[in-house]
C-alpha cells in the first residue's frame, strides 16, 4: 500500500480590488433595500394604505417619491461610483454615504417592524459597515 500522499491542486485565489469589493457591496445593499420594500407590500393594511395615499406617517405626493427616489438612487449609484472615481474621492465618498445610509435603514425599523424587516436592516448595517471598514482601510502604495 502506498503511504505517500498526492498533493492536491489548490484552488485559485485572486486578490479582488477593493473598487470591486465596494462596488458588490453597495449592490448587495441595493438589493436588500429593494427586497425588504417589496416584501412590506405583503404586510396587512400595507396596500390599503398606500391605496389610500399615505406611506408609514408620510402623505404620498410628488414630494415625498422625488425625496425616496433620491434616498435610494444614491446607494444604486454608488455601485457605479466605487468603480469609476479615483481612489482618493472614492474612499471618501463611500466613508460618507455608507456613514449617512446608516440611520435611514435603522429609520425603517420606525412603526411596526416584521423579523423580515429587522433582519434586512441589520443586514443592511454590516454592509454598510464592511464599506466603511474596507474604504478606511483603502491599500496604500509605497512611494
Amino acid at each position: 500500500m502506498n503511504s505517500q500522499k498526492t498533493p492536491q491542486n489548490k484552488l485559485e485565489d485572486l486578490r479582488v480590488n477593493v473598487k470591486l469589493k465596494l462596488a458588490a457591496l453597495w449592490a448587495s445593499v441595493m438589493f436588500l433595500i429593494i427586497y425588504i420594500d417589496y416584501f412590506a407590500l405583503y404586510m396587512p393594511n400595507m396596500i390599503k394604505d398606500i391605496l389610500n395615499g399615505r406611506v408609514f406617517v408620510f402623505d404620498i405626493s410628488p414630494m415625498f417619491l422625488s425625496i425616496a427616489l433620491a434616498l435610494v438612487a444614491i446607494p444604486a449609484l454608488m455601485i457605479y461610483f466605487s468603480v469609476a472615481l479615483p481612489a482618493r474621492a472614492n474612499r471618501a465618498a463611500n466613508i460618507i454615504v455608507a456613514a449617512v445610509n446608516i440611520p435611514f435603514m435603522l429609520f425603517n425599523l420606525a412603526g411596526e417592524a416584521w423579523m423580515h424587516m429587522v433582519f434586512g436592516a441589520t443586514v443592511e448595517v454590516i454592509l454598510l459597515f464592511l464599506i466603511i471598514y474596507y474604504a478606511w482601510k483603502w491599500p496604500r502604495v509605497e512611494l
